[in-house]
């Protein structure tokens, strides 16, 4: 399987300050720097305090238009920072979506910390996703690949198992079938972030959590979903502790917590079967895995 996307579109500075003089010349002049190349959006720093992420292929389209609906309403729940667009971009004849500037986080990414070293935002995460998954309203974005029954995502995962990308693929084929069969989530839909594993957390320089980036995934249904973070994101230690809190805030049910390790197993194949020319991407896969193998 291939690593990154092909892009539909090629998002230089360039291009980006072109849009910016059109649109939002006030913003025209200030310093501009490509910093990511991400899967879906290019982002780039816009002085000292802004960034602008656009789209660099059709898919992302929506995934952005979602964020410049939701992040307005989910942002100020959340207890940390979250990249709710400061100004709108709109399609031009250069680019055919919108765009967005957002707030510019300072911190580290919480991907790049010794995995040992997360347990401290074991606890404030549990309470910004705790925050977050309240019913959400019909109008919600739907997301055909989040939030959704675990048998949704068989033949996807089967098709990475099958791959050769993932490692010991036939006892991680059992474990899926065990999870994948898990009682389906029952209750409300429920907000979702989609994505919250650690290349989409920021941790800050007084080394607590400081923002929940990329919103792209934004959907409604199964918290478990996201509860996936406690196997990508932590060591057994710090799951624990992510656990009891969650549960604590949630009433988190065994169930929740069994499908969230088979969500975890589906984004392990994910990371894995994708992360071949990105390590960072490849380790979390990693990690993900042997946490997910071991239980807990």
């Amino acid at each position: 399987m291939a690593g990154t996307p092909s892009a539909d579109v090629d998002v230089t500075v360039d291009l980006v300050r072109r849009l910016l003089r059109s649109q939002h010349p006030d913003l025209a002049d200030l310093p501009l720097r490509l910093v990511a190349n991400g899967w879906d959006n290019v982002t780039l720093r816009l002085g000292e305090s802004l960034a602008v992420r656009v789209p660099r292929r059709e898919p992302a389209a929506q995934l952005m238009r979602n964020e410049q609906r939701w992040l307005p309403v989910l942002g100020p729940r959340l207890g940390v920072d979250a990249p709710v667009p400061v100004r709108i971009g709109f399609p031009a004849d250069e680019l055919a979506w919108g765009w967005s500037v957002v707030p510019w986080f300072t911190g580290t990414m919480v991907a790049t910390a010794p995995v040992a070293a997360r347990t401290r935002l074991a606890r404030p995460l549990a309470q910004v996703l705790a925050r977050l998954h309240a019913p959400a309203p019909d109008d919600a974005p739907s997301n055909p690949v989040r939030g959704v029954p675990l048998r949704a995502r068989d033949d996807a995962v089967r098709a990475r198992l099958a791959s050769g990308l993932v490692p010991d693929a036939s006892r991680v084929g059992r474990l899926w079938d065990e999870l994948r069969d898990t009682p389906v989530w029952t209750g409300p839909a429920l907000w979702i972030h989609g994505d919250p594993h650690p290349l989409n957390l920021l941790e800050g320089p007084d080394g607590g959590l400081a923002a929940i980036l990329d919103f792209g995934d934004v959907t409604s249904g199964d918290p478990a979903t996201d509860l996936a973070t406690a196997w990508m994101t932590f060591d057994a230690a710090a799951r624990a502790e992510f656990r009891a809190a969650t549960t604590e805030l949630s009433g988190t049910d065994a169930n929740t917590w069994r499908r969230a390790r088979g969500w975890a197993l589906s984004f392990a194949t994910i990371f894995l079967a994708h992360g071949d020319d990105e390590p960072l991407m490849r380790s979390i896969g990693e990690h993900t895995l042997r946490e997910v193998v071991a239980g807990g």
